[in-house]
Order: C-alpha cells, then sequence, then structure tokens
C-alpha cells in the first residue's frame, strides 16, 4: 500500500507536472506527500582566474554566501508551491530542502522518510542525452533503490 509519495522537484514544468500528478494520488490512496528540494552541491564550485574550478571551501565567502542564499530562497519556493497545492486539496504533507549531488540525496531522502514510491518529471530526454547532460531523473531510476519511481513526461 502507498501511504508516503515523495516528489523531488527543481522548479520546472516539468516538476510540476509530476507534483500535479502526485497530489492526486495521495489524495485518492490517502498518502502522505513529501516534497523534496535538492540544493546541488556542485553549484558552489567556483572557477579562479586561471580556469581552475574550485571548491566552495575554497573560494572567496562574499562570492558563495549569496549563492547558498539564492538557491535556499528558490528551493523553499519550489517545495512552497508543492505544500499549496497539498494544502488546497487536504492532503497531509512535509517539506525537506537538503543539500548534495540530487541523485544520492533524493534516493537517500525518500529511504530515510519510509517513501513507497517516488514520482519525479522528465524533460523526455534520450537515454543518451540524459547521461552526456547527466539527467537527475535519469540518474534517480538507475540508482539501486527497492522504491519505486514513477516519471511524468512533460
Amino acid at each position: 500500500m502507498i501511504s508516503t509519495i515523495l516528489v523531488a522537484t527543481d522548479g520546472s514544468k516539468a516538476a510540476g507536472k509530476a507534483a500535479m500528478y502526485a497530489v492526486d494520488l495521495a489524495k485518492q490512496l490517502k498518502a502522505t506527500i513529501i516534497a523534496v528540494s535538492i540544493i546541488d552541491n556542485r553549484s558552489f564550485m567556483t572557477q579562479t582566474g586561471m580556469g581552475q574550478i574550485v571548491p566552495a571551501g575554497e573560494a572567496a565567502r562574499h562570492v558563495i554566501e549569496p549563492l547558498a542564499d539564492y538557491l535556499r530562497e528558490a528551493a523553499e519556493g519550489y517545495v512552497g508551491d508543492i505544500r499549496k497545492l497539498c494544502n488546497k486539496n487536504g492532503v497531509p504533507s512535509k517539506t525537506v530542502i537538503a543539500s548534495g549531488h540530487p541523485v544520492a540525496a533524493i534516493v537517500k531522502e525518500a529511504s530515510k522518510v519510509k517513501a513507497n514510491l517516488i514520482i519525479m518529471g522528465s524533460h523526455g530526454r534520450s537515454a543518451l542525452a540524459a547521461a552526456v547532460i547527466g539527467s537527475v531523473t535519469y540518474g534517480v531510476i538507475h540508482r539501486e533503490t527497492k522504491i519505486p519511481v514513477l516519471i511524468v513526461r512533460n
């Protein structure tokens, strides 16, 4: 039985469509929605004047902090939109904002909250394109997890 549905969002149109599908399904099943947005740690890499990429810990703090604040605010908005959709439809929900590599963080959070289903949006790229550009959806469905993943195409 599905009682907890994790919905991963990046604020995209595809993620919004997946969220609407998830809320509708949760309403029918009387399930809880866990809305998750991941702040990608790779966003905190910076480039030196010599063209080298360095981790955030080695970058100037005045460069990193505004970016971190912006990404957190954006993530709060993404999960907040799902929370509003849940409230409008009488579906219980929780929101989570985490940081890390999106694929690993989504799977980890789904395990942590004991989700019975992960629902994500997809832009419909080919497997080759997904492998080249690193699609998060592609990564989650190919990660070793026993949790079923439902993909909602854009």
